[in-house]
């Protein structure tokens, strides 16, 4: 390249420095983890809020943030608290019917067409469905619960428990309280000449967490939903807890498809203890996954996340896996702003493209001037 710079003592000393500077906050990061992950996570809960924060502003007329944050955080908790009332019993329920199933399996003699004796011999020999049927059953609960309370006797543990959750909520109401305040503080901290180059740079990490914190979890949520529904409609156990964990897989695009090995399980359980045919409960299961992916890709991701692209799914779970490595759990929160950041970098300085990872340059709803 003609343009480039030579690699002069002094521009090599500066690359050395930075480095150096990078590795020294990687590791301070490390090891400032368990103070740093109750701000994480309450960064984290504030970001994904703060859309519900601008939308009772809007809707009410609120012009103070305090009444409009209050009304955020009592909302919250009573979404999760019908919630919690609708799933809970169901779940515990389910529980205690798959835990029968279990130990049904592992004694009776299953005769399945098309499905030869040997895979029922050798799912048996790989898990211990006894053992499985037990650790779900109440009684097994009563004394897990029995031997965590005198492990926690000493109240040591359960005193600095309650500790981190308070100051979790701590975190979250003060940082959804100056929110505004603190977009603006981190906007003037950036030096003026530098300013145009890393607002460019922050629109890239904004766009990339709106689709992947907002907008994915969204659509993870949805979907879950609509499979324990679907799963409800044909009577698979466990429809609720499959439905929502496959909602959960869904974070990540695509990555869904590998819980058709635990479902095909449940069905084969389930084909078992009530005597259906395996192949008609699976197939209506497998029924279930393509409507479902049909829904999510023809109606959901459209009308939630619109025609924008972000990361490549493999992308997402690659940095997803080296952050969450190099950092723990603080590094799956920040995996995604980083990963996209250092995209943008390459991109812009490297190979000396201007291009957003998002076309879609229309402003959100609830955009409010403090973004960058």
């Amino acid at each position: 390249m003609p343009n480039s710079k030579p690699y002069t003592f002094d521009r090599v000393i500066r690359i050395i420095i930075t480095i150096f500077l990078i590795g020294t906050g990687l590791w301070l990061i490390n090891y400032l983890t368990s103070v740093l992950l109750p701000f994480c996570i309450a960064c984290l809960v504030a970001y994904l809020l703060e859309p519900l924060v601008q939308f009772n502003c809007k809707i009410f007329k609120i012009k103070r943030r305090f009444p409009a944050v209050a009304l955020t955080l009592i909302e919250s908790l009573c979404i999760f608290v019908v919630l919690g009332f609708i799933f809970i019993p169901t779940i515990i329920a389910e529980s205690q019917q798959m835990a029968a199933m279990f130990k049904q399996y592992a004694t009776a003699n299953a005769n399945i067409q098309y499905l030869p004796e040997s895979v029922h011999i050798y799912l048996r020999e790989l898990i211990d469905f006894n053992k499985l049927s037990t650790l779900i059953t109440q009684q097994n609960i009563e004394n897990i619960y029995n031997i965590a309370s005198s492990f926690l006797s000493s109240g040591i543990d359960l005193i600095m428990g309650i500790i981190g959750w308070f100051i979790v909520i701590l975190y979250i109401i003060f940082i959804m309280l100056d929110y505004e305040k603190l977009m603006r503080g981190l906007k003037r901290m950036v030096p003026p000449r530098y300013r145009r180059i890393v607002f460019s740079i922050g629109h890239d990490v904004k766009t990339s967490m709106n689709l992947y914190f907002r907008g994915q979890s969204l659509v993870a949520f949805s979907v879950g939903v609509l499979f324990s529904i679907g799963f409800i409609i044909i009577g698979l156990p466990l429809a609720v807890v499959l439905g929502m964990f496959i909602g959960l897989l869904n974070m990540v695009p695509y990555l869904q498809l590998i819980s058709f090995l635990p479902a095909t399980l449940l069905c084969l359980v389930y084909s078992v203890d009530s005597g259906c045919n395996f192949w008609t409960i699976w197939g209506e299961c497998m029924a279930v996954y393509c409507v479902v992916q049909v829904i999510q890709d023809m109606f959901i991701v459209p009308k939630i996340m619109g025609k924008t692209m972000g990361l490549n799914p493999a992308i997402i779970l690659l940095s997803l896996s080296i952050w969450g490595a190099l950092l723990g759990f603080i590094g799956l929160i920040i995996a995604l702003p980083l990963t996209t950041l250092l995209l943008s970098y390459y991109n812009r300085y490297v190979l000396g493209e201007n291009t957003n990872f998002s076309q879609n340059n229309n402003k959100p709803p609830c955009d409010t001037p403090i973004d960058i």
